[in-house]
């Protein structure tokens, strides 16, 4: 990616080492809920009423305290190469967002960008770096542990920058979807759906969000020419190592459609190659395809 050029987003908080989260570890949250977070969520775009509040609800009354304890929040400049990447990469889909929220007529008001290690208090329960990067729409907060990115090069076999990039790109395009009420609509819907329902529901939430990165990619690159040869492979690539066929197959030997929640490999990579290709949002209505 060509990034050199980009100013670093401003909306961005450090915790790392700031000791936030479960006093005296996660207690409270039982190893099978931290089994559940490693087999369902290890991989973009986690769905915090899914996982994080079933930790939350087990937690009982700690979470309140957990957030009262969040200390030492710094909010200066990053001064590590990894982290000012990822705040470049944000504030180009700040700029992208807000040209296209503009062109409907509406306001983009942008997601804060939230580093931190181990675990984090946030508004929709504790963060675990377990569960792989992930998007709060409580706190309308991005959360990312920076070692998943060793997890995405190493364990996933996706490395790159723009495979990087892709991450944060994923998780702003839930913060889109939050803004313009299609999360909180799928989330109702899904209280009223069976299992098998509901985790159809979240498919097509997670693929739209991939559809929204490649809106971004293609805008930015349009207005910026931010892309160099190989980068749309790159992400392509960490697309399919995070299909939910690929993933079940690796930790289970098996596969079952019927428990994805974010789609197939193959589907991941169509949805978020028709955003990068079209560059228009209104492609990307998962909900109404007859073909996801």
């Amino acid at each position: 990616m060509r990034l050199d050029d980009e100013q670093e987003s401003t909306n961005f908080e450090d915790r790392r080492g700031g000791g936030g989260g479960m006093p005296g570890g996660a207690r409270g949250v039982g190893i099978g809920t931290i089994v559940i977070a490693l087999a369902a969520s290890y991989f973009f775009g986690i769905d915090p009423s899914t996982v994080i509040s079933v930790a939350s609800q087990m937690q009982g009354g700690e979470e309140s305290r957990a957030v009262s304890q969040e200390t030492r929040v710094h909010q200066s400049p990053a001064s590590d190469p990894q982290t000012k990447f990822i705040l470049k990469v944000l504030h180009t889909t700040e700029q992208t967002w807000s040209a296209i929220f503009a062109e409907q007529g509406r306001q983009y008001v942008p997601p804060t960008l939230v580093v931190f290690t181990g675990r984090t208090s946030t508004a929709c329960g504790t963060g675990e770096s377990a569960m792989g990067p992930f998007y709060c729409p409580a706190d309308s907060k991005v959360y990312i542990d920076l070692a998943f990115y060793r997890d995405l090069q190493n364990r996933f076999k996706a490395p790159g920058d723009f495979a990087q990039a892709y991450v944060i790109a994923h998780e702003v395009g839930h913060h889109v979807q939050h803004l313009l009420g299609i999360s909180a609509k799928v989330q109702q819907a899904r209280q009223q759906a069976t299992p098998t329902q509901g985790n159809a529901l979240s498919v097509k939430l997670e693929l739209q969000a991939d559809c929204l990165a490649g809106v971004w990619a293609a805008r930015a690159n349009e207005a910026k020419q931010i892309l160099d040869t190989g980068d749309i492979e790159e992400a392509l690539t960490a697309a399919s190592a995070i299909g939910d066929d690929r993933l079940q197959q690796q930790s289970r030997g098996t596969v079952a459609p019927d428990s994805f929640t974010h789609g197939s490999s193959a589907q991941r990579m169509r949805w978020f190659k028709r955003g990068i290709d079209s560059g228009d949002m209104n492609q990307c209505n998962t909900f109404k395809a007859s073909n996801l």
